[in-house]
């Protein structure tokens, strides 16, 4: 080996070391960065015809334990849904209060619907002791006019969070498509340096946080090709394109990113009557999500922030407004037939039982439409003077059927017609009550709040034990993945001392070199 041969090893090792110092430089850097996965550089003898060459720059490597980074793509779609969920669903349960363990007397101070009816039951109670009495008689239309106006407040929240939960899925699916096609052309850019034999770490690292912010929003998993590129697929394995050329279309035909493309939705307005359907030669077409243009693929995309917006609109509030509409028919069934039609549906106190018209005709939509019936309102001594039949002052006879029927437990005043509809709710029959309709009306207004309350707790829980394996699963990416600064530091001094020995080897050489040049002078 002469002089060259030792000058030219001595200057691959430095140019090999400001690689690496490189790669450090990148890594100290980025090492606040969410979702930034650590690099390492690789360095390999050169050795042209057996003979040593010095080092040259490999490819640098990022630091990647795949299935454990699957697994925080999953967790993280996990918290963001039930996140999204129990946030939704907090103004529901605010405006429900809390529930009382009596179901057949129930007063207080809450706007719940038990103790709203149960202080309709109290007032009527005072009523028959004092049936003469204006002030009496005021406080029982007084207390039906405030269970109105909370059910009319709880299907608003309804409607209101269910247009909220369509307003989103809007946004996210545009969010969705920008995540999607940054990763399809950054997997362009990829492949074209892969195949020149070119460092692709740095756009690599780019697409890793694309994946990891697209794994919030949706429920997805990853494959890489051998040529670089990236695959991506629902939770049941529908695959998603990220760019026109995954699809057999040209690559060019669609400029990336785009937040346009391959999914799309309708922003639109809702109410108790839009319904989702899978059957399309019935459905609202507004409510699809289709892909590039076409068809529906809505029942493929579950989980994260999507999925659970998607549940929202289409599951959670649908059977909470056919709830409160089943509830709303049988408070004005139940007190009419004991002889007090004190709630209509806004035009009369004999409504329709169609569980899937829309109100006047039918359940749909028939809390936003309860009222008290303005013959009350205008002349409260009806409610002692017999009620419907209104005969002689001071009879109570019907204030002691609502007490006794209208409140009863008993089958006869809870089965047959006057038992709450339970199946076949909801604008396409599709929704059942999720609890007994066969119950005093009291117990019928605690097991609503009660299972609403139950579908926002298991929100909320899930999210607390969601987020906890979260925080586990990133601690053991980042002992993978992340960047430990003082490891870093170390490379740094390591490298600073092989680039001196390497400098010194070159001046070395030189020395050499000028003693030869004079000696041969």
């Amino acid at each position: 080996m002469d002089l060259s041969s030792s000058l030219s090893i001595a200057t691959s090792g430095l140019h090999a070391i400001d690689y690496q110092l490189s790669v450090v430089s990148q890594n100290v850097a980025n090492q606040s960065v969410s979702g930034y996965v650590s690099e390492s550089a690789t360095v390999v003898s050169r050795t042209p015809g057996g003979l040593r060459a010095g080092v040259v720059a490999g490819s640098t490597v990022l630091n990647v334990n795949k299935a454990l980074q699957a697994s925080l793509y999953n967790q993280n779609a996990k918290v963001a849904e039930s996140d999204a969920l129990s946030n939704s669903l907090s103004a529901i349960t605010s405006i429900q209060g809390s529930t009382d363990t009596d179901t057949t007397t129930s007063t207080g101070s809450s706007n719940s619907l038990p103790d709203s009816l149960g202080n309709i039951q109290s007032t009527l109670t005072s009523l028959a002791a004092t049936p003469l009495e204006s002030s009496a008689q005021t406080a029982v239309i007084s207390a039906a006019k405030t269970l109105t106006s909370n059910i009319h407040t709880l299907s608003d929240a309804y409607t209101a969070q269910r247009q909220t939960a369509q307003d989103n899925i809007v946004s996210t699916v545009s969010t969705v498509n920008s995540q999607l096609t940054q990763i399809g052309s950054l997997s362009a850019q990829i492949m074209s340096l892969k195949a020149s034999g070119a460092d692709s770490a740095d756009l690599e690292n780019q697409r890793l946080e694309a994946m990891n912010s697209l794994s919030s929003n949706l429920s997805v998993t990853f494959s890489e090709s051998s040529n670089g590129d990236m695959v991506v697929r629902t939770e049941d394995g529908t695959e998603l394109p990220t760019r026109p050329d995954q699809m057999g279309k040209p690559y060019n035909s669609i400029k990336l990113p785009t937040s346009t493309w391959p999914l799309s939705a309708s922003n639109t307005t809702l109410s108790a009557s839009t319904v989702y359907s899978s059957d399309t030669s019935t459905a609202n077409p507004d409510l699809f999500i289709s892909l590039d243009g076409t068809g529906d693929i809505k029942s493929h995309l579950t989980g994260g922030t999507l999925g659970a917006n998607i549940t929202l609109r289409d599951t959670t509030y649908p059977k909470m407004q056919a709830q409160l509409d089943s509830f709303s028919y049988t408070l004005i069934s139940r007190f009419s037939n004991a002889g007090v039609s004190l709630f209509t549906n806004g035009s009369t106190s004999t409504p329709s039982s169609n569980p899937t018209g829309t109100t006047p005709n039918g359940l749909v939509g028939l809390s936003s439409a309860l009222s008290v019936d303005s013959e009350y309102t205008a002349d409260p001594s009806k409610l002692s003077s017999g009620g419907d039949t209104s005969t002689t002052k001071g009879d109570i006879s019907a204030i002691t059927n609502v007490l006794n029927e209208t409140f009863g437990t008993s089958s006869a005043d809870t089965t047959g017609s006057l038992a709450a509809p339970s199946s076949g709710l909801g604008p396409d029959g599709s929704i059942s009550l999720g609890f007994s309709g066969s119950q005093g009306i009291l117990a019928l207004a605690t097991s609503l709040t009660s299972d609403q309350a139950s579908v926002a707790s298991e929100a909320s829980n899930g999210f607390t034990y969601a987020s906890s394996v979260q925080t586990t699963l990133q601690t053991a990416v980042s002992s993978v993945s992340g960047v430990n600064v003082n490891n870093e530091m170390a490379k740094v001094v390591a490298l600073q001392n092989a680039y001196t020995a390497n400098a010194k080897v070159i001046s070395t050489v030189q020395t050499m070199f000028s003693a030869l040049l004079n000696a041969i002078n």
